[in-house]
């Protein structure tokens, strides 16, 4: 009876140390498995979850305006006073919800070519006004027109997934033409999506198209997304900060007088890719921006919360599942004896113009499919991991204490 009870506690430890080792053993194979999974479907090549999204995006985009109203443009023409404005929004537009066009693979480079349609449909119902509303602003203001974005040629991350969705060129080239040295550069995606197994201390890199040059996000927060674990990634403010304060910007200052000798921050001068129109980029209100730029304009109220631009993004993919982009148009005024309207203007004004917020927000079917998936499986295999070791633990080492106490008390 005695030999019974203590083989049989003896096989209770030996059944839970071995659920304990194969817990253990299951977690690195699992993270293998998941892995060369995520490798697979991280393709972009027709038959993969991340070609499918990549293709057309499953999420409803919208871009919204916000247009500066000039209150006082007679008391500027003439007595040079500070610029009086009011914002008036949104004028919202439904966009990119046409699939990417002239898709084509190149199997040698292992890239893929395609052209974004830009085309808009504007939303009566998510709009304050209609499109015939009248302001009193320049007319100079960029037209965000229908023409399609590209062409762009991609990696597919067909023989290396580390590649996947970084741009190779942009229109056949891989420099912009627009700036001098590496900021001239076409860095990163276009990010809608990154390369997989993205973690809090990767920059990520992108190019803009809108704002003609490479930028890129650092990691800010963990967020829970529709149950989905994401990472918040923020464009810092360092990235339009002057070469004083960031000297890697130095080739992004292209003029020496109106940025005061390179001293001002938080507004980019674009104008060499808008045909030369004095076009300024900044962030909305004017956020981060040097305080003599804005302190010309009255009616701005810049905050973090409404005017940052952020990327969410599921880590172990590296897909965007939500964002918000968020930039300001703004245009150079300065004196002008022969113009009528400006002869009598005493300093530049780098005068707003619209400010813009293209969002998106995966959908709630996208949502649970990607939890069933993606983070649900790998969710659940680690739950049965920790359970495994566990219970292993627990059985092992209660049926040792009550081994050694039977044996004791058999000695005794």
């Amino acid at each position: 009876m005695g030999c019974d009870r203590n083989c049989g506690l003896i096989a209770g430890a030996v059944i839970g140390a071995v659920l304990a080792v194969f817990g253990g053993i299951l977690m690195p194979v699992g993270d293998m498995l998941i892995e060369k999974t995520i490798k697979k479907e991280a393709v972009l090549e027709e038959g993969t979850i991340a070609f499918a999204n990549w293709v057309k995006t499953g999420s409803d985009v919208y871009r919204q305006f916000w247009i500066f109203d000039v209150l006082n443009p007679q008391d500027v023409i003439t007595n040079s006073a500070n610029i009086k404005v009011k914002q008036k929004g949104p004028y919202t537009y439904r966009v990119r919800f046409l699939a990417k066009e002239n898709v084509t693979q190149d199997p040698e480079t292992h890239t893929v070519s395609f052209v974004q349609p830009n085309s808009a449909i504007f939303e009566p119902s998510l709009s304050v006004g209609t499109e015939n509303d009248n302001f009193t602003v320049l007319n100079l203001a960029v037209v965000y027109n229908n023409t399609a974005d590209g062409v762009y040629k991609v990696f597919n991350g067909k023989d290396n997934i580390s590649n996947v969705a970084i741009i190779d060129t942009y229109k056949g080239k891989k420099n912009l033409t627009y700036w001098p040295s590496y900021c001239d550069m076409i860095n990163g995606t276009d990010a809608a999506s990154f390369p997989p197994f993205v973690e809090k201390s990767r920059v990520l890199q992108f190019f803009s198209s809108d704002i003609c040059r490479s930028i890129y996000a650092v990691f800010s927060t963990e967020i829970d997304l529709k149950g989905i674990p994401v990472y918040r990634f923020i464009l810092p403010s360092k990235a339009f900060a002057s070469p004083l304060q960031n000297p890697d910007n130095h080739c992004f200052c292209t003029e020496k007088v109106i940025s005061e000798n390179c001293t001002l921050y938080g507004v980019l001068d674009i104008g060499k890719c808008k045909e030369g129109k004095p076009v300024y980029i900044s962030l909305p209100h004017f956020l981060h921006a040097s305080p003599e730029i804005a302190e010309k304009i009255e009616g701005l109220n810049p905050n973090e919360e409404e005017h940052r631009t952020y990327l969410d993004i599921e880590p172990i993919t590296g897909f965007t599942l939500q964002f918000a982009k968020r930039l300001q148009v703004n245009i150079l005024v300065k004196p002008a004896k022969k113009i009528e309207a400006l002869k009598n203007l005493k300093k530049n004004y780098i005068v707003p113009i619209l400010w813009l917020n293209e969002t998106a927000t995966i959908g709630d079917e996208k949502a649970e499919m990607f939890r069933n998936k993606v983070t649900g499986k790998i969710s659940l295999l680690g739950t049965v991991e920790m359970a495994l070791i566990g219970v292993g633990v627990v059985m092992f080492v209660a049926f040792m204490i009550a081994y050694c106490a039977c044996v004791s008390k058999k000695v005794k």
